[in-house]
């Protein structure tokens, strides 16, 4: 499916998030050093964790609020709250003050806005692309955001220690920006609830009963369930690209010879070393997301899935033995190997599995492999103070390698569901 041919909300959305991705990833890179810096990396880690825990009920929140209220006005909202978020944190990391505090509570005020755009835009794409072509649009956005990781840090790079306050503050204005682009450009595609009446007689706690009573439906579903803790697991490994992945380069990779020529070399520092790895994460997805989606939907779900678990344990093995900046380069190169396989085909998956009127919050569920990944994975860092870096990465493997288990497993319940379907 061409792009041309796209709904008219998914070519707004493509160009308009792009540039929010992009200037996101200027700085986000770069927060996990200044948190550890700031308050340490006990501190950091625990504080990473607890600013999570809220994102995970947000984001639960937004495929609710996407079912019932639509898909447009919470991306307006979550846009245009995003924006002011960092708006305080520039003010956090201004000339006049100083406040890693305030920024790490406008830091966490982002994340969980961010969840609840996160479910709508996912239920967006399910609303107006046709099952066969999902999973290619999917991985187009996918390949979007993983443009912005390739752009974002090598501008970071240059700007980000000296300019954080001006980059923050571009930030915020970008993401409310594109809130109002939304807001004018955009229409309406979640399909017409019946049961929309909020009447001033319910109690307050009506919306939240409700929640919870299609959380539970959802929950049910044990090929669903199986996929999000399969998911999560998974997720401590991916997770670590801008978490251990920073920390670990920063204190063990030293100034390094890049390349070579007679009496000519080029030497870059520790820190540069991370800004090269993420790149190349970007910059493979970005040019082979949709090429590695259309080889991975010629095989069976299950094996995809399973294998792209297994090569995230070989390549947090890899990441684990060298110092090396072309070791690490070949390490990424596996890890981004692992991340394509199941890009695309992941989310299609979901959108199968999710009835038409639940598909916001189907989706919310299943972002929750993200949110709660998010939330547990900062507690690598100051696991390599208390266990060390061997043993951290080692853990990360095995739990890799236990996600491909319950892939395994997830699949062989879903068959059965089918067959039993299929002859009822």
């Amino acid at each position: 499916m061409r792009i041309r041919d796209w709904d008219p909300n998914l070519k707004v959305r493509l160009y308009s998030e792009a540039m929010m991705n992009i200037t996101f990833w200027m700085f986000f890179p770069f927060l996990t050093i200044y948190f550890a810096d700031e308050f340490g990396k006990n501190k950091a880690g625990l504080l990473l964790v607890f600013s999570q825990v809220f994102s995970v009920g947000a984001n639960l929140m937004g495929g609710y609020c996407a079912d019932r209220f639509g898909r447009k006005r919470m991306m307006v909202l979550s846009a245009i709250g995003q924006g002011l978020s960092f708006l305080v944190f520039a003010a956090a990391s201004s000339p006049w003050l100083h406040s890693p505090w305030i920024g790490f509570i406008s830091f966490a005020v982002a994340g969980i806005f961010g969840s609840f755009y996160w479910p709508a835009s996912q239920a967006m794409i399910a609303d107006v692309v046709e099952e066969k072509h999902r999973s290619s649009v999917f991985a187009i956005f996918y390949t979007s955001i993983n443009i912005a990781v390739v752009v974002g840090p090598i501008l970071g790079a240059i700007f980000y220690v000296h300019y954080r306050f001006q980059l923050l503050l571009v930030a915020g204005f970008v993401c409310i920006l594109f809130g109002l682009i939304l807001a004018k450009m955009t229409r309406e595609t979640a399909p017409l609830h019946k049961n929309t009446d909020l009447s001033a007689d319910r109690k307050w706690y009506y919306f939240l009963q409700n929640q919870l009573k299609d959380y539970a439906l959802i929950i049910k579903d044990k090929t669903f369930l199986l996929f999000i803790l399969a998911g999560v697991l998974a997720g401590q490994t991916f997770m670590q690209l801008d978490l251990l992945i920073p920390v670990y380069i920063k204190d063990f990779v030293e100034n390094q010879t890049l390349f070579a020529i007679g009496d000519w070399s080029f030497t870059i520092k520790g820190e540069q070393v991370f800004g090269i790895v993420l790149a190349e994460n970007g910059f493979l997805v970005a040019l082979l997301t949709v090429f590695v989606t259309k080889w991975m939907d010629k095989y069976y779900e299950r094996n995809v899935f399973v294998l792209s678990s297994i090569v995230y344990a070989i390549s947090i093995v890899i990441f684990s033995q060298t110092h090396w900046i072309w070791g690490l380069i070949m390490a990424m190169a596996v890890f981004t190997f692992a991340e394509l396989m199941g890009a695309g085909l992941q989310q299609s998956f979901v959108s199968k599995l999710a009835p038409e009127h639940m598909r916001g919050q189907y989706f919310a569920a299943a972002s929750l492999r993200f949110t709660i990944s998010r939330t547990i994975a900062p507690l690598s860092i100051p696991m390599t103070v208390w266990i060390g870096y061997s043993w951290t990465f080692f853990v990360l493997g095995f739990l890799a390698l236990l996600s491909a288990a319950l892939y395994w497993v997830m699949f062989v319940h879903f068959e059965k569901k089918s067959a039993s379907l299929g002859s009822s």
